[in-house]
């Protein structure tokens, strides 16, 4: 069976897992003191800014949730959008991890705004009440749509300017970046991020994330926070070497646009098939489209893929790096003989 379901459902790049089997030599010193790391280390630096401090995790809900407890404080809150990972997916692990609150705000294709912040930015300074210091996004967001340079540089100037930080998560940044055609310092550092989770394995890693801080007076102590958090990884250069390698000659640009390529060939079948409903803009590398209930338990039974909403029958359909032109065709053949 081949999967729409999501971009963690293929395997490993090529590529990837030829750099962990380099790795996997002699013997090197641990906990992130290995050559491996200290290169990987400098292409995020190359990458992002040559002020970016970056500490590999194991996985993406602890690169979310210990860049909030790096960030905000027990008492206090973060705002985020009502469909993110972070509020719908991580099992309330921000709240367990901080200690604080989520606090979900209303989105238009999953992308909040400075006016919705501004008008949830209240009670500051009354003890009853958590106090605000994070702003998280998302990006692409949940539903496959992405921030413009514009409006994240929009965000993060009201943000710091109330005295907030900003947070984003990446698990599939660089597909934002090939949609707006740029590099990951533009979109991050250049625009104000303070501090980002970098996604691996969404994008050909077989395991492995990264927490970004772009400000690095954040970074303070998080060495303790991830130990303490259980998320230190005592042979580091296994991660740190797919990272290497995932930065270097053009590999992450390789794999996104492929995905995202392929997300669009689907697209454009999808519009020109009747009786479906495009429910939003495809930006990213999925697509959200409304699917008559009666067709979708035949085409999941050779192509799997999640229904986002059981009251719309909104399925999401993802692509990836190993996603082929076959793949698509076949399905959209198989969707066609439905009608």
């Amino acid at each position: 069976m081949r999967s729409f379901g999501s971009d963690n459902h293929s395997g490993v790049h090529p590529e990837i897992f030829k750099a962990l089997e380099a790795a996997n030599i002699d013997h090197a010193p641990s906990y992130g003191t290995d050559d491996w790391s200290d290169r990987a280390q400098k292409l995020f630096q190359k990458e992002f800014g040559p002020s970016a401090k970056t500490y590999f995790v194991f996985n993406g809900t602890a690169a979310n949730v210990l860049s909030l407890r790096a960030t905000a404080r027990p008492f206090q809150s973060v705002f985020c959008s009502d469909v993110s990972h972070l509020n719908i997916d991580e099992c309330a692990a921000p709240e367990f991890f901080f200690g604080g609150k989520l606090l979900p705000l209303a989105t238009l294709h999953g992308k909040i705004t400075v006016s919705s912040l501004e008008e949830n930015l209240i009670r500051r300074g009354d003890q009853h009440f958590a106090q605000s210091s994070v702003v998280s996004l998302t990006q692409p967001t949940e539903l496959g749509t992405v921030y413009s340079l514009q409006e994240i540089q929009q965000i993060t100037n009201w943000a710091h300017a109330k005295g907030l930080i900003v947070h984003v998560d990446g698990a599939r940044l660089a597909n934002a970046c090939i949609h707006l055609n740029c590099t990951f310092q533009q979109m991050t550092m250049d625009l104000g991020v303070d501090v980002v989770s970098f996604g691996g394995t969404k994008n050909g890693l077989m395991m492995g994330e990264a927490v970004v801080f772009l400000n690095p007076k954040l970074s303070e102590n998080f060495q303790f926070i991830r130990k303490q958090s259980a998320q230190l990884p005592s042979k580091t250069r296994f991660i740190a070497a797919q990272f290497e390698r995932y930065l270097s000659h053009g590999l992450w640009k390789e794999i996104a646009k492929h995905s995202c390529d392929r997300a669009e060939e689907l697209y454009q079948g999808l519009r020109k098939i009747p009786g479906l409903e495009i429910a939003t803009p495809r930006e990213s590398n999925g697509v959200f489209v409304k699917i008559p209930q009666p067709w979708i338990k035949v085409l999941r039974e050779k192509y799997f893929f999640y229904v986002w909403d059981e009251k719309t029958w909104v399925c999401r359909l993802m692509t990836t790096w190993d996603t082929t032109s076959s793949d698509i065709q076949g399905f959209l053949k198989l969707m066609e003989s439905l009608k």
